[in-house]
């Protein structure tokens, strides 16, 4: 049985070129376009690492992390931050939020495999 992954973020391309990457590598591949769908997705289902983005509608990827952080179910759930913010004030946020790795775009998909290779349980 293939590891799932839950892609959120805004851009329907970047969405696509991680989707692509990840399934070439044998995951299976759940899209999100916030924080707010995601959670609703999230809802009855399992992952096993996230890939979130910072900057997006109704719900931002910190506020995100910090929402599903709280919740047992996902609370050790590894998220992976993949966005264009590469301010230390930023990464530290998504840090003390409990992302495990940030990643800044633009992006090598090899890159992106490695760290998730890395972390996926």
């Amino acid at each position: 049985m293939s590891k799932k992954i839950m892609i959120i973020d805004d851009s329907a391309s970047i969405r696509k070129v991680v989707s692509l990457a990840l399934k070439s590598a044998g995951y299976e591949v759940i899209e999100s376009a916030d924080g707010d769908e995601a959670i609703r997705r999230l809802e009855g289902e399992t992952v096993n690492l996230i890939i979130c983005d910072v900057n997006m509608p109704n719900m931002d990827g910190i506020t995100f992390l910090q929402t599903i952080k709280s919740r047992p179910d996902y609370k050790f759930t590894p998220v992976i931050m993949l966005t264009t913010e590469s301010q230390e004030e930023k990464k530290q946020a998504g840090q003390e939020a409990g992302a495990r790795a940030w990643i800044v775009k633009p992006f090598q998909p090899d890159q992106l495999i490695t760290a998730v290779n890395k972390l996926i349980v």
